[in-house]
């Protein structure tokens, strides 16, 4: 019922706190457990949080096959990750309990007729002509308008094949992908509103772990994530220290070396749009660390730390 209240709200990070809550306990009743793991994916899906909702429904999924709702969900993950051929058999599975759901018939048709397509400049389904745009630093580049409209900075890291084309420094990229040979290989996309959320990277220094964020919407909080990503202590935090009230945020500039402490309460656009912020290869990256911990000021000795 909390974790409901806080989803009217649209507070989701702590709907998701509430339904893990609720799995915590252990109710021993499946169909109040499916429930549960299909509203916190519905909660992680409107965070963009696309993996993890997935993973709930499936899990919703295991208890109550016949879970329609659980059934949606999943198909709908399916869609934002553009995994069509998943999206259609997930679809046909919730048609066979209920051949007249609307949204699966729709969803079905959709999928279908994406399944193998390359979808250049298409995001969620709007197509974007980005070369009618205007011109940014001199030339047409399609996608970097709206970062620039933004005024946040990319660093294109070309392979070697590109190099010799791309003298000039600056690629003819697409917001979808951004040449991004990252081993993600996730995409920044734009939604219907004109709004960007891209894949982040968190890093985890002293334990050599990560987590990665699908869709981190441009005017999401970094509190919003983190309560999300630690409703549950990670496996790695023996000393259970990974709260996230317990977290600071750094990102590094790496041309001269120094560190940047982020404000928790400020928006990804908030920090892509820092001074010095470079996002490489279209991947925003974020180094946490527990606050205090012997850790991290080992890690900080000798560096300059810009702090809030």
């Amino acid at each position: 019922n909390e974790g409901n209240e806080y989803f009217k709200e649209k507070d989701y990070g702590r709907a998701v706190a509430a339904y893990s809550e609720g799995l915590r306990r252990r109710c021993g009743d499946a169909e109040l457990d499916a429930v549960l793991l299909t509203n916190r994916a519905a909660a992680h899906f409107h965070l963009g949080n696309y993996r993890s909702a997935l993973n709930d429904a499936i899990q919703a999924k295991k208890l109550k096959p016949t879970h329609l709702k659980a059934i949606i969900r999943g198909a709908l993950c399916h869609m934002e990750l553009k995994n069509f051929v998943e999206a259609i058999a997930w679809c046909e599975e919730g048609l066979q309990i209920d051949s007249t759901e609307k949204k699966l018939v729709e969803m079905r048709a959709k999928a279908d007729k994406l399944k193998g397509k390359e979808l250049e400049g298409t995001f969620l389904g709007t197509q974007t002509d980005f070369s009618t745009r205007r011109k940014c630093q001199g030339r047409a580049v399609m996608g970097t308008d709206l970062l620039c409209e933004r005024n946040i900075k990319l660093v294109l890291e070309p392979s070697d094949e590109e190099e010799e084309e791309l003298s000039d420094g600056l690629a003819e990229i697409s917001l979808d992908g951004f040449h991004s040979g990252s081993a993600t290989g996730a995409k920044v996309h734009l939604d219907a509103d004109g709004n960007l959320s891209w894949p982040v990277l968190f890093l985890y220094p002293e334990h050599e772990q990560t987590d990665f964020t699908m869709a981190f919407h441009e005017n999401s909080r970094f509190i919003d994530h983190l309560m999300v990503m630690f409703a549950e202590l990670p496996p790695w935090d023996l000393e259970k220290k990974y709260l996230p009230n317990n977290l600071e945020l750094y990102f590094e500039d790496e041309e001269r070396e120094e560190m940047y402490e982020v404000n928790p309460e400020h928006t990804l656009l908030q920090v892509l749009q820092h001074e010095r912020y470079f996002v490489k290869a279209g991947t925003p990256t974020v180094l946490v660390f527990a606050k205090r911990s012997p850790f991290s000021k080992k890690y900080f000795s000798g560096k300059k730390v810009h702090r809030l």
